[in-house]
């Protein structure tokens, strides 16, 4: 073998060899549901300008390449709070999220990888603590709980989006008492609701009352012009329109003319 064609074979073998020892670290799979993004430490820093899709990615060797898994995540949380008077109520709460895929340099430079524990969970109790301790125990657990629980989602929100996080939904799974305080609050519920009850029965009655009275009196002023109008005149030509009615009836009858009160007609049958 010549000289040349010996130096060209060890020369691609190295190739070869250098391939294999850098193709992990310059050929990248970013699966789905994942973003990377690349630190150069040669050529400035983190790329905050770049975050790479799904698919086969080549890079340099000597730059590090960073995924994050971007699919919806679940965190949950069970914390004790303080109320506006100072009593202990338990929650749990769950948030789910994703990091917002454009903004991954940002979040990791400011974040890092362990973005959930360093940046969610204690925003979400932040969050939490500081909206329930603008209540009273009544108002979280019965009269204002949808309220207390749209404030938490649009305040927590509103701070994990200016984090680099998309919130699709903070919720609020339970809310628990003591139980000396919770038994006292369902029973005050209790009794407003029966309260409730018996006021709307009154009123009920109070109007077929007042229904009774307006038919009462509409009656009596139609009595009172009915009355007014049956005159003597009026009863005997109504009497006689009756007699020549029942006259042209097939039904066999006898007619005595004048035999009557006031002179109208008196109608036997046979």
């Amino acid at each position: 073998m010549s000289k040349l064609a010996r130096n060209t074979l060890i020369g691609g073998a190295l190739i070869v060899l250098l391939l294999i020892i850098f193709s992990s670290s310059t050929f990248k799979i970013v699966d789905a549901g994942e973003r990377g993004i690349i630190y150069r430490p040669f050529g400035g820093g983190l790329d905050t300008e770049v975050v790479f899709g799904e698919g086969f990615q080549v890079i340099a060797p000597w730059n590090k390449f960073i995924k994050y898994n971007v699919k919806e995540r679940t965190a949950e949380e069970t914390m004790d709070v303080l109320d506006r008077n100072g009593l202990s109520i338990n929650v749990d709460v769950t948030v789910r999220y994703f990091p917002t895929h454009n903004s991954l340099p940002f979040l990791h430079r400011t974040f890092g990888e362990n973005y959930e524990n360093q940046l969610v969970k204690p925003e979400v109790r932040s969050t939490v603590r500081q909206v329930m301790g603008r209540y009273t125990a009544e108002e979280i657990y019965s009269k204002k709980r949808a309220e207390v629980e749209l404030a938490i989602i649009q305040e927590a929100t509103k701070i994990l989006n200016e984090n680099f996080i998309t919130t699709k939904a903070v919720l609020i799974r339970s809310i628990n008492l003591p139980q000396q305080i919770k038994g006292a609050i369902e029973m005050k519920l209790q009794q407003e609701q029966e309260s409730l009850a018996y006021e709307f029965k009154l009123e009920k009655e109070e109007k077929e009352a007042e229904r009774k009275r307006i038919q009462a009196e509409g009656e009596a002023r139609a009595n009172k012009i009915i009355n007014s109008s049956l005159t003597p005149s009026l009863l005997k030509m109504r009497g006689i329109e009756a007699t020549l009615e029942l006259s042209q009836s097939q039904n066999a009858k006898t007619v005595i003319i004048g035999s009557g009160d006031g002179g109208m007609p008196l109608i036997l049958n046979q």
